[in-house]
């Protein structure tokens, strides 16, 4: 997996992309420290499966530059309504804390390079409660206490099967409670799901 490495602190990138390599879990990895960096990707022909950007400095010229690349955007401590503005301005594939351990950073990565959407579970409880879906007694409003924890799950970046046996039930299960999620939201996906609460859409 090619992934660049665009954060504003030089230090943390180049901290990242060595705790990366030494998982030799195959990773080829670029650290954006200039613009002259960006010009030796291009002669060198990289192109990034992954890039892991901050808020300062995410921008269109990313997306440009790079079309087919899945952008992470690391949160490192924003207020939720920056959160909300970068996610309705750019096409991002996920939102990881700072804070998130190597494991589901590694797991994060896998899930986005595969086309689906990965978004820290703190993230989305913050976005559930902005949306008026969780209520002061910390219950989500119009669905019940299963099916809020299969929405954690999946904003995490769980199969079906790994759902099931967290929660203890089949497969199929999951996929009954799933199949109602979707039609009281009117989506038809897992992505569009967690797009729906992170663009602060449902009522």
């Amino acid at each position: 997996m090619n992934i660049l490495i665009n954060l504003s602190s030089h230090l943390i990138s180049e901290a990242l992309s060595d705790l990366l390599k030494k998982e030799q879990d195959g990773y080829q990895i670029f650290v954006v420290s200039n613009r002259n960096t960006f010009d030796k990707l291009s002669a060198d022909n990289f192109s990034p499966d992954v890039i892991l950007v901050d808020f300062n400095n995410i921008n269109p010229k990313l997306f440009s530059r790079y079309p087919e690349s899945k952008v992470i955007l690391i949160d490192t401590g924003l207020k939720q309504e920056d959160i909300i503005a970068t996610l309705l301005s750019y096409k991002l594939s996920g939102v990881l804390s700072a804070h998130t351990d190597l494991h589901l950073f590694k797991k994060a990565l896998k899930i986005v390079s595969e086309g689906e959407i990965w978004i820290d579970n703190s993230i989305i409880k913050a976005f559930l409660h902005s949306a008026g879906l969780i209520s002061k007694t910390g219950k989500i409003n119009g669905i019940t206490g299963r099916e809020k924890e299969i929405i954690e799950y999946i904003s995490q970046g769980y199969r079906n099967k790994e759902i099931a046996q967290r929660l203890n039930i089949s497969e199929q299960t999951v996929k009954a409670h799933l199949n109602r999620i979707f039609r009281k939201f009117n989506v038809s996906n897992r992505s569009k799901l967690i797009t729906l609460a992170m663009n602060n859409r449902i009522a």
